[in-house]
């Protein structure tokens, strides 16, 4: 069974786990996780995830602050371009220290146990210390933090003009392309008046 110190994403935060007001800086690469959108949008398995920022050491755990940058490929929704490019987003985390709250409720009662289990429930950014406090584990955080981020509806550009709805060309290249378009309407009466000229030249 592999340790928690072999995973990819481990980081060593044992020396700034002892006190308060410790903080530990990281700036490292790590392989993104798998599950980062789709082939639409995405960030494929592997990928080097780059992670600026410290792990600051408070009374009751690790607070992660950090710039998370990753390769992201995509595809214009407009004009359907293939686009990569590196995404940043801005990241804050909260790693706590284990709760003798688990120890605790083992001399309680069920109910009583069960308030306290409650009362404890992690919240979406909060991610649990691994190996008695001695590794942070980044691939939830990465995970999460990279899909809530992708974009929607990802442009090449902000005024892409997208492609021709009659022939698919692309109007960013061609600004000035239009095709002329009779209406229905009249579109008898052009008949009738090609036809007149046709008799005229007879």
């Amino acid at each position: 069974m592999a340790r928690s110190e072999d995973s990819p994403w481990a980081v060593s935060v044992a020396q700034v786990a002892s006190r308060a007001g410790q903080s530990k800086p990281v700036d490292s690469d790590f392989p993104a996780p798998g599950g980062i959108g789709d082939e639409v949008i995405g960030v494929e398995e592997g990928a080097p995830v780059h992670v600026a920022g410290s792990f600051d050491s408070i009374v009751d755990g690790l607070v992660l602050t950090a710039r998370v940058t990753a390769p992201v490929h995509a595809e214009c929704t407009r004009c359907l371009k293939p686009l990569r490019r590196d995404w940043g987003v801005d990241v804050t985390a909260f790693f706590p220290y284990e709760s003798p709250a688990a120890d605790a409720g083992k001399g309680r009662g069920r109910d009583e146990e069960v308030e306290i289990i409650a009362g404890e429930e992690e919240s979406e950014d909060t991610y649990p210390l691994l190996a008695n406090g001695a590794f942070a584990d980044l691939e939830a955080l990465l995970r999460d933090t990279l899909v809530e981020a992708l974009p929607l509806q990802p442009l090449c550009r902000e005024d892409c003009r997208g492609l021709c709805s009659q022939c698919g060309a692309d109007l960013n290249e061609d600004p000035d392309h239009h095709h002329d378009v009779t209406d229905i309407r009249f579109a008898a009466l052009a008949g009738l008046k090609a036809q007149l000229e046709a008799e005229q030249r007879d």
